[in-house]
């Protein structure tokens, strides 16, 4: 079987690392695979170094035909048997190809977003066109936010996002970041590493954050990652003062070794497919405080796996940070019960060798 997969974002985001892995997956499977994706797009560069095979396009707008001709031109030359698309973008492309160009290869869509599909014609043509032969939800919750929106509910199905869970067996165990920010071994670092995005809800975590220093606990909070919210996040730290005490990386690369540095995961999203970030702070053995938002439940299972508060929730955030913090007990039970789920995560069993150039 050849898979052509079809991604259109410019950047690298979850959506993005979860098609690498699945690409790279397959091809160790022996399935031969390719992608088409923009030119010059993060994706594109990873899957070349990768030794996937590449087909770029030019990006000119939300309904691309000319992009719905290049996934039919493509899928004809090469003989591929399966189209599989990684966004929205991508599926209504291939939705165009089937119907502009009678591209007859079958359309599997991967969905990973957690708000419900518009009620638009156009968005509720391409969900229930004939060519898609599955919905992929990465999380139970998103299948059931998008199901009402499909008419053929055999179609839809749940396969959970993964990591290279043993790409952390590979991370010193030296606290680095310690180091990096001159602190004293009694002061706590506590994290985010999503994406500076509205979603992310970055205020509630700094409000937090404010709460926790205010009332004179020795924590600082450290937050990596780029995007539309940067400006909010340094005007806040700004506003209330807290230069030394809430620290701004910038987009980094050592996202593991960051993540083994942390004495805490919080994530307080709004929104969220899945939270494939909280895996890594799982296979880390960093405890984790999260938002039951999204598909983050089914990978946080309260006072199982983590601890869950409610979005928006300040005080039962900082609670549930301060009660990790005065129970080394239930700080032990929660890293080993996650590091137990997350190996139900893992994408590959091969290690470290299996993410390069992804």
């Amino acid at each position: 079987m050849k898979i052509l997969h079809v991604s259109t974002p410019m950047t690298w985001r979850g959506g993005e690392q979860q098609a690498a892995f699945l690409m790279m997956a397959l091809k160790s499977a022996g399935i031969e695979v390719a992608v088409v994706c923009p030119a010059g797009s993060v994706l594109s560069v990873k899957m070349e170094e990768a030794g996937i095979p590449v087909f770029t396009y030019s990006t000119r707008g939300l309904l691309d035909l000319f992009l719905a001709k290049k996934i039919t031109s493509t899928c004809i030359e090469n003989h591929f048997d399966l189209i599989h698309t990684h966004d929205s973008h991508a599926h209504s492309a291939a939705v165009l190809s089937a119907t502009v160009f009678g591209n007859a290869k079958p359309i599997v869509v991967s969905r990973r977003v957690d708000f419900p599909v518009s009620n638009h014609l156009f968005s509720s043509w391409k969900y229930n066109h004939a060519s898609v032969k599955k919905i992929i939800s990465v999380s139970e919750m998103i299948q059931k936010i998008t199901a009402p929106a499909i008419k053929d509910k055999s179609k839809l199905c749940v396969i959970h996002s993964g990591i290279a869970v043993n790409a952390y067996d590979f991370i010193p165990e030296e606290n680095f970041l310690r180091k990096e920010l001159s602190l004293k071994p009694e002061e706590k670092i506590i994290g985010n590493f999503s994406a500076l995005a509205d979603h992310k809800d970055y205020p509630t975590f700094l409000e937090v954050a404010r709460l926790l220093v205010e009332a004179g606990h020795p924590f600082h909070f450290v937050i990596a990652g780029d995007g539309a919210e940067e400006h909010r996040i340094k005007s806040f730290i700004s506003k209330h003062q807290l230069q030394s005490k809430i620290h701004l990386l910038g987009f980094r690369k050592d996202i593991p070794a960051l993540m083994k540095s942390l004495d805490l995961f919080l994530i307080t999203s709004r929104t969220e497919g899945l939270g494939t970030i909280v895996l890594e702070a799982f296979a880390s053995g960093v405890p984790v405080v999260a938002t039951a938002a999204g598909g983050i439940p089914e990978l946080v299972e309260d006072q199982k796996t983590g601890l869950l508060a409610g979005i928006g929730h300040l005080d039962a955030l900082k609670n549930a940070v301060l009660r990790i913090f005065a129970d080394p007990e239930l700080r032990n039970t929660l890293v080993n019960n996650a590091r137990q789920k997350v190996n139900t995560f893992s994408f590959s069993g091969d290690g470290r060798e299996n993410t390069k150039g992804v």
